[in-house]
């Protein structure tokens, strides 16, 4: 062979042994972990995060940091406990992969098979919709999170309301993230075990793995003598406490609160193939299938952006599978208001890595995760919290472009195509329910589900919300070939009008 062949296959050889090596994860740097969370801490002014890292079946690291009050000042520790958000969902497909083990489910069941009444409004849809589909966001429909968030709904209602709803996307077309299909699911596992989400999840899985203090409800989190005060920035970018939100109506999607020390085993049991201190706890078959890609996630700009060491994307069942600077990556973020989550497992490198903080900011968590994951690659050190006030910075400044565009497009000095008096009434949609529309003191105000705002005139019959949840968001009414007001849209949602309000009062 040639000399200089020879050379080059010795330096390709080299070249691929650097990136194998240097892909193995690298042991623990305490002061090295400390000062990546530091440095993020201090950069996105969040009062305090715990952290574990995992190697297989050995917990390298574990410590709380910052505090869990801004108004108390005491420190985090590894017992804290947190709203862990949408983390909690891989914790019912692994319920769910249990039942698949024991013949009681199969993923590709049909989901009426279990929950006989569940239906969706596209006949395809309908007809063909699997359990898998329902964990894997690729049913066709959006979030819709304001039916579950801060509504006064069950969750057998609001599996129900969903099934009125339009699909904004064909069936299995697209990835589209939607809550209310994985309530559903846990709700399939409460019927198939004649007991409740709830239940199963605590007998299968948090006593196995000795997760003492993890929990189902922020009625029973705010009530521990060790847990976490959500924060939140406000308009003036300070940081504020505020109150846990209880969201026990979507509870499988996402209800779930835990110290960094209970995911430390959560984590052993995941990387351990189903294993947890020599028992199994669920096949690896079945839970290898919740780390399966199973919908392609659509790369878009801001998925980028977050994700810049990332080429492709997926979602596994509860699992967002993807590459991170060339190795295989099973994660998943978790969010409800005031607290911010990550569990993201480097399966190649048998590397698990718990995040924790109690703020709602985005950036912070990315910043920490990444440094932290390079870390234990022994990857180059990158300027994470530079690079994500970049992102922060293009993100608000691209949201008050769209609001500043919109009022660009207003027409000003005009007004209402009726009395005010003519809007006001009861609207109805099926999946939606009642909204009514008052008059009160000389301006609309709207009421629906446990929302009562007032309306601002925007333009001609088009109205704006300017507090809470709602807030931006806006309302148009539609009038009929005689001049009546027929319909209200409210988050894209047609609501028609049943009858004026007082003779709704009369009805009554």
């Amino acid at each position: 062979m040639h000399l200089f062949s020879i050379r080059r296959i010795s330096v390709c050889f080299l070249a691929t042994l650097i990136l194998v090596v240097s892909a193995i994860a690298q042991p623990i740097n305490p002061p090295s972990v400390d000062a990546v969370v530091q440095e993020a801490l201090k950069a996105w002014n969040v009062p305090g995060a715990a952290v574990a890292i995992i190697r297989g079946n050995e917990v390298l690291y574990v410590k709380g940091y910052g505090v869990k009050d801004l108004r108390t000042a005491q420190p985090i520790t590894t017992d804290t406990i947190f709203a862990i958000g949408s983390t909690s969902k891989a914790f019912t497909t692994t319920a769910m992969a249990m039942l698949v083990d024991e013949g009681k489910m199969n993923w590709d069941d049909p989901v009426r098979k279990h929950i006989p009444w569940f239906r969706l409004s596209d006949p395809l849809a309908n007809e063909n919709v699997t359990m898998r589909d329902i964990v894997s966001h690729r049913t066709g429909l959006s979030r819709n999170d304001l039916l579950w968030y801060g509504s006064p709904w069950g969750r057998e209602e609001i599996i129900r309301r969903i099934g009125f709803v339009k699909l904004t996307r064909p069936y299995r077309a697209v990835y589209q993230y939607q809550n209310i299909m994985f309530l559903t699911a846990g709700y399939a596992v409460g019927q198939i075990t004649n007991s409740s989400w709830e239940d199963f999840v605590q007998r299968r899985i948090f006593d196995p793995l000795g997760m003492k203090t993890a929990n189902f409800s922020a009625t029973v989190a705010e009530k521990a003598a060790d847990h976490a005060t959500p924060h939140r920035k406000t308009k003036d970018d300070k940081i504020e406490p505020i109150p846990w939100r209880n969201i026990d109506n979507v509870g499988p999607a996402g209800s779930i609160n835990a110290s960094v020390r209970d995911l430390s085993s959560w984590v052993r049991m995941q990387l351990g193939k189903g294993i947890f201190e020599g028992k199994r706890i669920v096949s690896e078959k079945n839970l290898a299938e919740t780390h399966t890609p199973q919908m392609v996630i659509q790369m878009d700009e801001a998925t980028r952006a977050n994700n810049p060491e990332t080429n492709l994307m997926s979602y596994g069942l509860a699992w967002t599978v993807q590459d991170y600077r060339g190795q295989l990556m099973v994660s998943h973020n978790g969010a409800i208001d005031g607290f911010r989550a990550r569990v993201a497992l480097l399966p190649k490198q048998n590397l698990g890595i718990v995040l924790l903080i109690n703020a709602d900011i985005y950036p912070m968590l990315y910043t920490t995760a990444n440094g932290l994951t390079d870390l234990m690659l022994g990857a180059e050190k990158k300027n994470w919290v530079a690079y994500y006030k970049d992102v922060d910075q293009k993100t608000t400044a691209e949201a008050k472009r769209m609001l500043a565009e919109r009022e660009a497009k207003r027409f000003k000095d005009t007004k209402p195509s009726r009395d005010l008096a003519a809007y006001v009434g009861t609207y109805e949609d099926p999946g939606y329910g009642t909204a009514t529309i008052t008059l009160e003191n000389g301006a609309l105000a709207l009421a629906w589900s446990n929302f009562k705002v007032k309306l601002e005139h925007f333009h001609f019959d088009t109205f704006l919300v300017r507090e809470n949840r709602l807030e931006n968001e806006q309302i148009s009414f539609t009038l009929g070939a005689d001049g009546e007001v027929r319909t209200m849209k409210l988050l894209d949602v047609e609501f028609k009008k049943v009858m004026p309000a007082a003779k709704a009062t009369a009805s009554r």
